[in-house]
């Protein structure tokens, strides 16, 4: 019996990870609905101060756990990266399909390990760079290049998985010194403090729909996170990172379901070749560790 907690951790860390790409789903979901009347560092802005709402009821247990000022200054060194991020993607998602912003999502992890080589000192071998090269080739079959005119909103998409790689990579390091909870509200709480001055450069007054969509939003990102975090926290990367490829499914089916997007092929086939290059990388890690331990 005592076992039993060492050989269920996996498969908790893996049901926690669907979860977390349904609820970031539901964040398309209802971003899109919001549509483009609000500037994007506006929307991004009332989505985190809206979300601040989620954070009373564990309010008690993070006065508990109190402010580490080494967590503190990581969780303020993180907001920074996730404020470019969360900026240029409610750019992109109120102007892309919902399978093209997950497609082009994926990149994320690659960013990670190239965070991880730059910054950590880890091994830059030649596997992973074949990966690498490898999911970049996944990115030009979605954006065609010469066939098609490149948009700005899939250049901001590139430019939210460069934020959101560094941001997950100071997240992963904060797993180690801090609770789940703190991460979420610290992230939540930098990136509105962050986002003030941005959201109030060009002010458009909310209509009462959109402030209820980007409740769900935030309702939907903050259970996000939160099942990111205790995933990450219950098993490795090679266990997670592959449960990530249901998200490409649930956004194009969303996509087509919801908002008569059509399923186009190219970024379809772009999407499983990033995600193949994801997962290899993450159990080509694996194994280096299980191999190094």
């Amino acid at each position: 019996m005592a076992q039993q907690p060492a050989l269920y951790r996996p498969i908790l860390g893996a049901f926690y990870m669907a979860l977390s790409g349904l609820c970031f789903v539901g964040v398309y979901v209802t971003v899109k609905y919001v549509g483009t009347r609000l500037p994007a560092a506006e929307a991004a802005w009332l989505r985190y101060v809206l979300g601040l709402v989620f954070l009373i009821p564990v309010a008690r247990t993070l006065w508990r756990e109190g402010l580490d000022p080494a967590v503190t200054k990581l969780a303020a060194f993180r907001g920074i990266f996730h404020v470019a991020g969360v900026a240029f993607w409610f750019f992109a998602m109120a102007r892309l399909p919902v399978a093209e912003v997950t497609a082009l999502g994926y990149l994320t992890p690659v960013f990670v390990t190239l965070g991880a080589v730059l910054f950590f000192g880890e091994r830059f071998a030649l596997r992973r760079s074949l990966a690498i090269v490898f999911a970049l080739i996944g990115v030009f079959v979605i954006l065609r290049p010469g066939f098609q005119t490149v948009e700005w909103a899939q250049l901001s998409m590139l430019l939210t998985t460069m934020g959101f790689g560094a941001s997950y990579l100071v997240a992963k390091r904060m797993t180690g010194t801090a609770s789940t909870n703190m991460i979420v509200a610290q992230l939540s709480i930098w990136v509105s403090i962050f986002l003030t001055p941005l959201a109030f450069v060009q002010w458009v007054t909310p209509n009462l729909r959109e402030m209820l969509l980007l409740l769900g939003t935030a309702a939907f990102a903050t259970a996000g996170h939160y099942f990111m975090t205790m995933a990450f926290r219950r098993a490795p990367l090679s266990i997670v990172q592959p449960v990530t490829f249901l998200q490409l499914v649930w956004s194009v089916a969303v996509g087509f379901l919801l908002f008569g997007e059509g399923i186009d092929s190219f970024v379809v086939l772009g999407g499983l070749i990033i995600v193949s290059a994801v997962i290899y990388i993450t159990l080509r890690e694996a194994q280096v560790k299980t191999k190094q331990g």
